[in-house]
């Protein structure tokens, strides 16, 4: 049996390693100073807050104080 050959639509899949362009796109263009000196302030912001959110955290997450959920107020010790 013959093959058939591809239809027009999808030939160029199987021959699209030759037609491959040299042309390189153009550079991307270099950051100026206040664009890094912004990206760098985005940066310090997000992880002050990471820090930060971490020290305010640990005093919960430590496990050596004991559970307050046994405890009674003083004002419910007289009923």
């Amino acid at each position: 049996m013959f093959r058939r050959r591809e239809s027009v639509p999808f030939s160029f899949v199987a021959e699209a390693d030759r037609f491959r362009s040299n042309v390189a796109p153009p550079p991307a263009p270099r950051a100026s100073v206040p664009e890094l000196l912004g990206r760098s302030l985005v940066g310090l912001t997000v992880v002050a807050g990471l820090v930060g959110s971490l020290l305010l955290g640990l005093p919960a997450l430590d496990s050596e104080q004991p559970a307050s959920h046994g405890r009674q107020s003083e004002a419910s010790q007289g009923r």
